[in-house]
């Protein structure tokens, strides 16, 4: 049940009506017309922008076109429609609509809010892809966080959606991974080892290297290196990625794929993506014109394949092979997201860090050729998590050598705190967390605020089960809800009523914190209710005596754990059921 969208409806009807009348030309493009939340609650229930948007096509005046679409506004739910300023419509709603949102919502319960949106269009969505080459760190997280988030919300507004974790097993970086591990395998049996300079130094490796020396005893011991590499290098790939499992584990993340970088090599896949691009006139040889800035001092002109990728949006033509017949890091990029076109997906989002930035247009620009334009990528990228505690920068455990891990920031904080908070900001901003703040229990910790109000919608549950109130999902949608009358109880019903809403609106534009914002700024108006209810005892959800009164509040309050529950779930978070 979207009220919005009903009411959008009602407009775009008496609309059609003054078309009919002659009253507005035919022909009118009424996508941008829109029915939202006025940005002043004192306007009214629902503002309409269409004389605004239809007035200068219509060649008239938007205040004419406001009068005129108020008159032809007659449907019962509309108890009053007033044009304000230059010609905006600010619509009221009887206390029967909110009333009605509140038993919808009980009768839907988990589905309240759910859409059909995505009309089961395909979706998938990469994120995390970190190197196998160590424990994941804190700014993983948040693209953790973010990417499993934005899944769970498109997944709820109707889209079919695939988890996927993009391996980057195939550069030189794994390379360097078993050079490690070997040094730990020699460590394992005895000998010092000699970590120098460019190899990882994290302890994490320690337990690879003794798990090598369980499997290979000393035979691998002063060995030259071409007898051990690749398969050291994939014994510890495969350690790495069972340990970024369970990291992701931790967190509540599960992929629903793993595709390998180095898969993608010696099987044609590669050479069959770039042909493709060819056969449309996108690759040639070519040189590329210098860096701008200082140029670097062993730059030099050479001819490279390149991708014309400048065709398709990007600033600048790219090299898909280097000067010796080895292709660039882009090559298998490309052939990576031709196979995801190829498995029918609609659409593709990449969650990427921010220093991935200069890789969005030319990603874009290669899925956009490779698709013919059908298929978009939305590349998201996720800006840095600061740690701190009490104001300070907040230095714990470094089990990986140079990083903070995310079981650290787990451990310390909790996966349901974490998650809620990586949230909180939108993913292109920079984030502190303060493992002090995030704990507390105060207004100014969201993630507390919100489970406070969760807690404390089971409260009223139980105290009206313990005095012998029926308080079960059907009881209370069948309550006598016109009790729901004062102003504050009709402001909280009417914040029920944006969550369908707000997860079209968040699910559109891929930004999973809004659903963060609303659960705060629901919880506060349920606190406010609440507190209010401290001096005015009619406010009460559980009014003693009567049992009627009472299942009618209880309602409401019902109706916001509902929606609080969803949210949450969106967010991969817990709701309590009590604050301990």
């Amino acid at each position: 049940m979207n009220l919005f969208t009903d009411l959008r409806g009602v407009v775009v009807e008496a609309l059609d009506q003054m078309v009919q009348a002659g009253e507005l030309p035919a022909g009118l493009d009424l996508a941008n017309v829109t029915v939202e939340p006025p940005r002043d609650p004192a306007h009214g229930d629902m503002a309409t922008n269409a004389a605004m948007v239809l007035a200068k096509p219509a060649r008239m005046k938007p205040r004419d076109i406001a009068d005129r679409l108020a008159a032809r506004l007659t449907d019962p739910r509309i108890t009053a429609a007033e044009v304000a300023g230059p010609g905006f419509l600010n619509l009221r709603l009887s206390p029967v609509v909110w009333q009605g949102v509140i038993a919808a919502a009980l009768k839907a319960g988990p589905e309240f809010g759910r859409s059909d949106m995505g009309a089961g269009s395909k979706v998938n969505v990469e994120f995390v892809s970190a190197n196998p080459t160590g424990p994941m760190h804190v700014g993983h997280v948040r693209g953790a966080v973010f990417g499993d988030a934005l899944a769970r919300l498109l997944s709820f507004s109707g889209h079919d959606v695939t988890r996927e974790y993009y391996i980057n097993d195939g550069g030189a970086q794994v390379d360097v991974l078993a050079r490690s591990a070997y040094e730990r395998y020699r460590e394992a049996n005895g000998r010092a080892p000699e970590i120098r300079e460019g190899l990882y130094p994290g302890d994490y490796l320690i337990p690879v290297g003794e798990a090598l020396k369980a499997k290979y005893g000393d035979s691998l011991l002063d060995r030259p290196e071409e007898d051990w590499l690749e398969e050291i290098r994939d014994f510890a790939t495969e350690r790495m990625m069972e340990q970024i499992r369970g990291d992701l584990a931790v967190l509540g993340v599960q992929m629903n794929v793993y595709s390998s970088e180095k898969a993608l090599y010696g099987t044609g896949r590669i050479e069959a993506a770039i042909a493709r691009l060819d056969a449309m006139g996108l690759i040639y040889r070519g040189t590329l014109e210098p860096p701008k800035g200082k140029l670097p001092e062993d730059w030099e002109a050479r001819e490279q394949l390149l991708f014309r990728s400048s065709a398709h949006g990007d600033d600048v033509d790219r090299p898909i092979q280097k000067s010796d017949g080895a292709w660039t890091y882009f090559a298998p990029d490309i052939a990576y997201h031709w196979d995801k076109i190829d498995r029918g997906f609609d659409q593709l989002i990449d969650v990427f860090g921010a220093d991935h930035g200069g890789y969005v247009k030319r990603m874009n620009a290669a899925v956009r050729a490779l698709s013919n334009g059908r298929v978009p990528l939305d590349v998201k990228l996720i800006q840095l998590v600061k740690l701190y505690k009490n104001g300070e920068p907040f230095k714990m455990s470094k089990r990986a050598g140079t990083f903070v891990t995310l079981r650290d920031v787990v451990e310390e904080a909790g996966a349901d705190v974490t998650r809620f908070i990586m949230l909180t900001r939108k993913n292109d901003a920079a984030l502190d967390f303060d493992f002090a703040r995030v704990l507390e229990q105060s207004k100014d910790n969201p993630v507390w605020y919100v489970q406070y109000a969760s807690a404390r919608v089971h409260s009223v549950l139980r105290r009206a089960t313990e005095a012998g109130i029926a308080v079960d999902d059907s009881t209370l949608a069948g309550a006598d809800l016109s009790v729901l009358a004062h102003p504050a109880e009709l402001e909280l019903a009417r914040k029920v009523a944006e969550w369908p809403r707000l997860v079209e609106h968040a699910a559109r534009a891929h930004e999973p914190h809004r659903v963060a914002f609303f659960l705060y700024e629901l919880a506060s108006d349920l606190h406010s209710l609440w507190n209010r209810g401290n001096d005015d005892t009619s406010l009460r959800f559980i009014q003693d005596g009567d049992a009627v009164t009472s299942q009618g509040k209880i309602a409401l309050v019902r109706a916001v754990g509902v929606v609080i529950s969803s949210g949450l779930a969106i967010l991969g978070v817990t709701p309590a059921e009590e604050m301990r």
